[in-house]
């Protein structure tokens, strides 16, 4: 099972780097991003050390773990509102289903949420009969489409204005020539009378606030407020690892989200929200739910070496400079988080032994690392998660032998000179160009190697 999985990643990892449409839709949508957040990063005064401050605060909150979310739960609680503790997706939806049958709810309206991606919620709830809308742009739109988020902050990036224009046609029988305000506007209708009519609303979280007992919500649409406030009941479900200690910190952690997220100097909205309904307040459902989901993250927590994996604060950036992601797009890496950080997290989450592969999927080239704003050292993480699959034999039988065979002959010299560049050329054509692939020509050796032609030189100058 988890060769098939590997080798359908390769599969369509080929097909998808060489499709040049999509190459052409990634590129200019990341360029987009590129330019804004070059201008967004220059209103930092001393940007590094802003990272350093941010590392730090993520290592205090992941090293304390524990202690922070039961703050968090006993301040929550205090206002009124649930907390849930969830260890994996299959208790997330029961405890959802719980709360969806005790308020007999048939509509529910859901903001961006990757957890809930995680959980595979909508998939979940459609088999329980229940009507779950995405009310976010790009999730709506990846909704009617059937497929998962490319992009964990630009769900729908890997499609055009005319690939959308031809969805709504399709859909709601708007212009095949619409433009994005049009289209946009029909959104906003279709959806405005979801957040009046839902029994339930579901929303993720940026942060978890330990000493207020908040989660904070950062948006550009104001969907999320809606889902949050117009519903009677609120569900948030959100991942242990989004704790961090103080409200004081978000005046850091806003700021590195939205410029490396969107390239903006802050998002349109940041909501703060701790609990239901207080009897002064106007707004706001009447019972709020936190589920604190587990899925795999306390795995990464037991790896001392890579457990700063969980500091991420999901801004998507190591995506948007990753040559992979560039090339083989989203859906290829099969999993919830892709990219860089995908790769580094997904195999302690879902089990090292079907996703190791993911941990190659690397040219280790650092621009992850470094424009990373909590200070992860992912290529290195990277690494130690390939030393992880060898030592726990995961490595298959061929890999094996193929790395046993060229440490003998690269630890002999004259074995490697003793046959000449003929040979060598005639082994790569009929033994590697089917892994080299398709598309890109071998290198041709040379007829003798460096070490050889030294000898010779210097004997001859002799």
């Amino acid at each position: 099972m988890a060769q098939k999985i590997a080798d359908k990643f390769l599969k369509d990892s080929t097909e998808k780097a060489f499709d040049q449409r999509h190459r052409d839709i990634i590129n200019t949508n990341i360029d987009k991003y590129t330019h804004a957040f070059e201008n967004a990063k220059d209103k930092f005064f001393d940007l590094p050390n802003a990272k350093i401050k941010a590392n730090i605060i993520k290592w205090k909150s992941i090293e304390n773990m524990d202690r922070y979310l039961l703050d968090f739960e006993s301040n929550f609680t205090r206002r009124g509102g649930h907390v849930i503790w969830a260890n994996d997706a299959k208790e997330a939806q029961e405890e959802i289903q719980k709360i969806v049958e005790q308020h007999e709810a048939k509509l529910i309206v859901k903001s961006k949420s990757m957890a809930t991606e995680e959980i595979e919620l909508n998939h979940f709830l459609e088999k329980l009969g229940i009507e779950a809308v995405e009310s976010d742009l790009g999730e709506f739109i990846i909704q009617l489409l059937g497929q998962k988020p490319y992009h964990f902050v630009t769900p729908a990036m890997h499609l055009s204005l005319e690939d959308i224009a031809k969805l709504f046609h399709e859909k709601f029988e708007t212009p095949l020539d619409a433009t994005a305000e049009q289209l946009t506007q029909k959104a906003r209708e279709l959806l405005r009378e979801k957040y009046t009519q839902a029994d339930i609303g579901i929303s993720g979280a940026n942060f978890i606030i330990a000493d207020t007992g908040s989660i904070a919500i950062t948006e550009n649409e104001g969907n999320a407020r809606l889902t949050t406030t117009f519903p009677k009941v609120h569900i948030a479900v959100v991942g242990i690892e989004k704790i961090i200690p103080s409200m004081h910190d978000l005046d850091l952690f806003w700021p590195l989200l939205a410029s490396h997220g969107t390239g903006q100097n802050l998002t349109v909205y940041n909501t703060i929200l701790s609990g239901p309904r207080q009897s002064r307040e106007t707004d706001g459902p009447e019972e709020m739910y936190v589920i604190l989901l587990d899925n795999g993250r306390t795995n990464l927590l037991a790896e001392k070496e890579q457990r700063q994996g969980l500091y991420c604060i999901r801004c998507g950036a190591c995506l948007n400079v990753c040559p992979i992601y560039q090339n083989i797009g989203g859906h290829t890496y099969e999993t919830t988080y892709q990219g860089p950080i995908g790769s580094l997290i997904s195999p302690h989450l879902h089990g090292m032994k079907s996703f190791k592969h993911l941990s190659y999927a690397s040219s280790l080239c650092g621009k992850c690392t470094e424009v990373c704003p909590v200070g992860i050292d992912i290529q290195k993480m990277l690494l130690l998660n390939r030393r992880d699959a060898v030592e726990q034999n995961l490595t298959t039988t061929a890999e094996k032998r193929a790395w046993k065979g060229f440490t003998y002959a690269i630890q002999r010299r004259k074995l490697i000179d003793f046959f000449g560049g003929k040979f060598k050329n005639f082994f790569l054509r009929n033994f590697f160009k089917k892994s080299w692939g398709e598309h890109r020509d071998l290198p041709k050796l040379a007829d003798k190697s460096f070490a050889k032609q030294w000898k010779e030189q210097d004997k001859n100058a002799g």
